[in-house]
């Protein structure tokens, strides 16, 4: 690659596409983002804090009526490296509209790619992928491990995965894909459970501990993941899966104690227990090795001290965010 590279973040307003903006603009490399909707308020939109970002450029583009506003923006700008963290999201929502998450991650998705490869600045491709495709699993897991979906949204991520696998044997396609433990960190939406059982606290109301929060995960901060994208997207290896995952892992019980006992509340006084939600899958452990040996990357921050830092946010935000929506708001 000559020159300096030029990134293009799709689904820039989500939360990891805009910590990832900023993170790029901290190491100075330049980047233009699009996303479906307008900017968000930007308590949520972290490349804002405190900064000027004249050198940012924002384009609403949807992947699924836009792809014509798309081409324009590659034209234009001639991106060398390009992220996508677009994707209809949600596990449990997806089984009341399956077509649209397909339509989104299935459908549009490869049409995407279908441009992107006849993108001659294009050097790489970083598609965010999900460990949703290997539903529940049992010890370590590593890339090349089977593909088990159980709900329509780990089914649609799972299609858009081979279906890029299929365009790099076919076309030498330069795509690396990424499948990240639960990312969490200040400006991160209020439905995800850090963010939602710290508010709930702060406000006095009773937080809904779904199948009482058995199910085991490893949660990972995002500026960890934001440096791991960034690695494999300037170093990674063509083709390739790199899981991004911390070796601690915590229930989602035991997640929600922590920080009522960093809040000085006890969990009986916060939360209820309610049933668990459809297809939720009961653990994930990935296995990071590929990322560490190859990259040199290992994560930074600490559970405690990250969440620490979306306490701070919350607090400095409090009633900002007390006014936003806390559930999902489904956008077909």
């Amino acid at each position: 690659m000559s020159g300096a590279p030029r990134f293009l973040v799709i689904g820039s307003n989500a939360f990891s596409g805009a910590s990832f903006v900023r993170f790029l603009l901290d190491q100075g490399v330049e980047v233009v983002g699009c996303s479906r909707s307008k900017q968000p308020d930007p308590v949520f939109l972290p490349y804002r804090w405190g900064r000027k970002v004249e050198s940012f450029r924002f384009h609403q583009i949807d992947l699924n009526h836009d792809l014509d506003a798309l081409q324009d923006l590659l034209n234009a700008y001639q991106p060398t490296h390009i992220v996508n963290f677009s994707a209809q999201s949600m596990v449990a929502e997806s089984w009341v509209n399956p077509d649209q998450w397909f339509e989104t991650n299935v459908v549009a998705t490869v049409r995407l790619h279908e441009q992107l490869r006849r993108l001659n600045s294009l050097t790489r491709y970083v598609h965010i992928s999900t460990p949703e495709v290997y539903g529940s699993t049992e010890g370590l897991v590593q890339e090349d491990a089977p593909f088990n979906p159980s709900t329509p949204y780990a089914v649609s991520r799972a299609a858009a995965d081979m279906s890029l696998k299929a365009y790099h044997k076919q076309y030498g396609f330069p795509f690396v894909a990424t499948r990240a433990a639960n990312v969490y960190g200040a400006g991160q939406q209020l439905y995800r459970i850090i963010p939602r059982t710290i508010l709930s606290i702060r406000t006095g109301q009773k937080l809904q501990l779904h199948g009482g929060g058995q199910s085991e995960r490893a949660f990972i901060h995002i500026d960890d993941v934001s440096d791991a994208t960034l690695k494999i997207a300037l170093g990674g290896e063509d083709g390739s899966v790199y899981h991004i995952s911390t070796d601690r892992i915590i229930s989602i019980r035991e997640l929600v104690e922590l920080i009522c006992e960093r809040l000085g509340s006890r969990l009986e006084d916060c939360a209820q227990v309610v049933g668990e939600r459809a297809g939720k899958d009961a653990a994930y452990r990935l296995d990071s090795s590929r990322l560490k040996s190859t990259l040199g990357w290992s994560s930074q921050v600490s559970l405690e001290a990250g969440l620490a830092g979306v306490v701070d946010w919350v607090d400095a935000n409090l009633a900002a965010l007390a006014a936003q929506p806390w559930t999902y708001q489904h956008k077909p």
